[in-house]
């Protein structure tokens, strides 16, 4: 009996579940692009996220919109005020659920390559979305989710085409494109 025991501890120390992965804010990034005037591109980003990865492959990131820095306070006023309307709509969700036996299957400095469905919360809307990931396994308690394409959000699919038409205005430009590329790395690691 205590020879089972033993291995069944061994087995479960070599063959971690997916349980409580946890994004590692500090080592993420998410940045998004911006093109004004047809010709002018700026790339901003979120200073806070959060999100994790649940054993059954179901990953959620939340993405606190009144964090969104674009070099220009101004610039982030008016984005946090006219475009996102953080005080009725403070965060942004994402979700996907990702086969969680492709996620183990990967080996410490291996990858892989995933097209996943994500459903995009922002503004009062719920839109869908197409994504190319490469998801690497940095350690067996390390994994980065990047994009390999950038994922495009167009404002009127997500309720946000009158915030950049009030952008627009305010700062006198000729246009504002409402399609925008967004990328991201993102760190999750196991509790």
């Amino acid at each position: 009996m205590r020879q089972i025991l033993s291995t069944l501890a061994l087995l479960s120390c070599a063959a971690p579940s997916l349980a409580g992965w946890q994004l590692d804010a500090d080592g993420s990034h998410l940045a998004f692009t911006t093109i004004k005037a047809n010709t002018a591109a700026e790339v901003h980003t979120f200073g806070k996220l959060s999100g994790r990865i649940d054993d059954g492959g179901g990953a959620t990131l939340s993405i606190v919109l009144d964090s969104v820095n674009t070099a220009i306070e101004i610039r982030d006023e008016r984005m946090r005020e006219l475009l996102f309307e953080t005080a009725t709509y403070p965060a942004a969700a994402v979700a996907v659920d990702i086969d969680p036996a492709a996620l183990e299957a990967i080996e410490p400095g291996g990858s892989v390559s995933l097209t996943v469905e994500a459903s995009l919360s922002l503004h009062g809307t719920t839109t869908p979305l197409t994504a190319q990931l490469s998801v690497a396994r940095l350690s067996v308690d390390r994994l980065l989710v990047t994009t390999e394409k950038p994922v495009i959000v167009n404002a009127s699919q997500v309720g946000l085409a009158d915030g950049v038409e009030k952008l627009r205005e305010v700062a006198g430009l000729p246009s504002i494109s409402p399609a925008v590329p967004v990328t991201f790395l993102l760190v999750f690691e196991r509790n």
